[in-house]
């Protein structure tokens, strides 16, 4: 059965209620009966041992070869592209020697 937290408006006071998931909230402080409100309060659930996003795969970057083989192919295209351009500005420069 669930362990709910309550905290009193009028007196300030916080409790716990065991209490089923299909009863209703309760309306009325223990110790004062002034209003109440449900707190939220952590879980004491905890995963262990492998397999676990939290264990295993959490903050874990991929792998630098991976990213050096997705750089390398836009570097060398790029290269490839200047060494291009550096043949075809040569070209009409070797030409026009020849024609004098």
């Amino acid at each position: 059965m669930p362990i709910y937290e309550y905290k009193c408006r009028k007196c300030g006071k916080q409790f716990e209620a065991f209490q089923g998931i299909t009863e209703p909230e309760l309306k009325s402080c223990k110790f004062c009966k002034g209003k109440v409100h449900k707190l939220v309060s952590l879980s004491s659930f905890s995963l262990k041992g492998s397999g676990w996003y939290v264990t295993d795969y959490a903050g874990k970057k991929p792998p630098v070869a991976a990213k050096a083989e997705k750089a390398e192919p836009k570097v060398e295209t790029k290269a490839t592209e200047s060494s291009t351009t550096s043949a075809d500005t040569s070209s009409p420069t070797s030409t026009s020697s020849k024609e004098d």
